[in-house]
Formats: structure tokens, C-alpha cells, sequence
């Protein structure tokens, strides 16, 4: 890869600009994140719910997460208006191509919703089913991360998090990532945006009961593949990017083994 590619991303992301800080999310206690290539492990990025799959380096773990707040935060900060759905994931899509991340797919596609109601969690999972096969390691573990959350408390830090993060009014966007080992220890990713409106304020937007003809639910799917160059170059500079904000915007779930 030519050294002008890593100059132009390190120059990318030395450029980003990021929200301020929230004093009360420096001061919330939290845990670190125990990344362990071991076990499959799952944790709330921001908006997002990021999983992993038993194999999945250490060092790549950690990747995931920060590029993926990287991408969140900077959107933040670039588009005013929080219910601009498609503006605010034409920034967090832009800041994945160009840390070292090649994303296949950005279209948004209407969801086909066949039944009267709508959980959200149930439309992952059919997405997923469909991008990872049914009965998969990889599918196993994005089930096992959406009942852990779904017996939760909905008072929980995790819960917490995640709608603040995730929930405008009557707007909500969020995504769901899975990263696994694949044949001759390829890195793969797979990412599911989702963006949701409605005719009133959404709650609770994964496993709350909609109607399905009062929510319109977008999404866009696909495998992201990794330029390892880039990504390596970029590491110390994000995470030096990002600072305290890692542990303000990261809660791991509890574990899922």
C-alpha cells in the first residue's frame, strides 16, 4: 500500500473534530474492557452493539471499538441536526473508509415488515440470519448478545447507554457489528445500520412493540473488509483521538459464554 494512503489517513484523522467532553460521563464509573481473544464477548459502543466471536484478536477487538466511536463521535460533532438520520451516517461511514476500513455497501434500503408489529431486534436478527447463514457460530453469538440484552434491566447502565445514544424524539439510528475469524484467519466484520422514524417518540427502540404502520425502518447491511496498513498506522492516533472518551462511551456485557 503506498505511503500516501497512511499520510492521508493519519492527516484524516489528526482533522476530525470531536464533541466536547460531558463532564458527567467522565465522572460515571466504569470498567474496562477486558478484551479476550478467547471468549466470544460483546459490549455497547455509543449506538452501537459491537460482538465478537471467539478468535478475533485482542488487538483487533479493540480496533472495532474505537473506529466504530471515532465514526460516532465525529458525527456528532459534524451534523447539527440529531434527527438527520442519513446526513449523520454519511460522516460515520466516511470516517470507517478512511481509517482503513473498506465498506462494501452504504445504500439504505426500506425493511419489508410482514407482520402487523415491529421489534426492532427482530429485524437484526432476520438481517443477520440472512448475511451470516442460519445456524452459524457467528449468528449464535449476535442471539446470545440480544437476549443478554433484553433481560436486562431497563435502568441498566447498558440500556442506559445505548438509548441515550441511540433515540432522537421520534427518530432512532443504531447498528449492530460482529467480528469473526474467518477461512485462512481473515478478518471479517459485519455491519447493519439501521434507522428508524415514527409518527411518535420512540422507547426502548430495540425490544419495544411498534406498529408496523407507524414506523418506517431503513437499513443497510454488509461485510467491511480491512486495509491492515492503514489500520495499523492509524491505531495510536485514534486512541490518543478519542482519550477519556473510551471508557465514557463503552459498557462490555457481561460475558456470554
Amino acid at each position: 500500500m503506498p505511503d500516501s494512503s497512511v499520510h492521508e489517513a493519519l492527516k484524516f484523522v489528526g482533522s476530525i473534530q470531536l464533541p466536547e467532553p460531558f463532564s458527567e460521563l467522565e465522572r460515571a464509573e466504569t470498567v474496562p474492557f477486558d478484551f479476550d481473544a478467547a471468549r466470544n464477548q460483546a459490549a455497547i459502543v455509543g449506538s452501537e452493539i459491537v460482538s465478537f466471536v471467539r478468535g478475533v484478536k485482542e488487538e483487533r477487538r479493540r480496533d472495532v471499538v474505537n473506529a466504530t466511536l471515532l465514526a460516532q463521535l465525529a458525527a456528532d460533532r459534524r451534523v447539527g441536526d440529531p434527527t438527520d438520520l442519513f446526513a449523520w451516517y454519511d460522516t460515520y461511514f466516511d470516517v470507517l473508509t478512511n481509517t482503513g476500513w473498506v465498506v462494501q455497501t452504504k445504500q439504505f434500503i426500506d425493511h419489508a415488515e410482514h407482520s402487523q408489529d415491529l421489534h426492532a431486534h427482530e429485524a437484526v436478527l432476520r438481517i443477520a440470519t440472512s448475511l451470516l447463514g442460519p445456524g452459524t457460530a457467528a449468528l449464535q453469538v449476535i442471539q446470545t448478545t440480544l437476549d443478554a440484552l433484553a433481560k436486562m434491566d431497563r435502568d441498566s447502565p447498558w440500556i442506559t447507554l445505548f438509548d441515550r445514544e441511540s433515540q432522537r424524539a421520534s427518530s432512532a439510528r443504531f447498528q449492530v457489528t460482529l467480528a469473526e475469524q474467518g477461512a485462512d484467519d481473515q478478518f471479517l466484520v459485519t455491519l447493519m445500520a439501521f434507522a428508524l422514524t415514527a409518527q411518535a417518540n420512540l422507547t426502548q427502540v430495540l425490544f419495544f412493540k411498534f406498529r408496523s404502520n407507524e414506523v418506517k425502518l431503513r437499513h443497510s447491511s454488509g461485510r467491511l473488509s480491512v486495509n491492515e496498513t492503514v489500520l495499523d498506522a492509524v491505531r495510536e492516533l485514534i486512541e490518543s483521538k478519542l482519550g477519556k472518551r473510551s471508557s465514557a462511551f463503552v459498557r462490555s456485557l457481561p460475558d456470554l459464554d
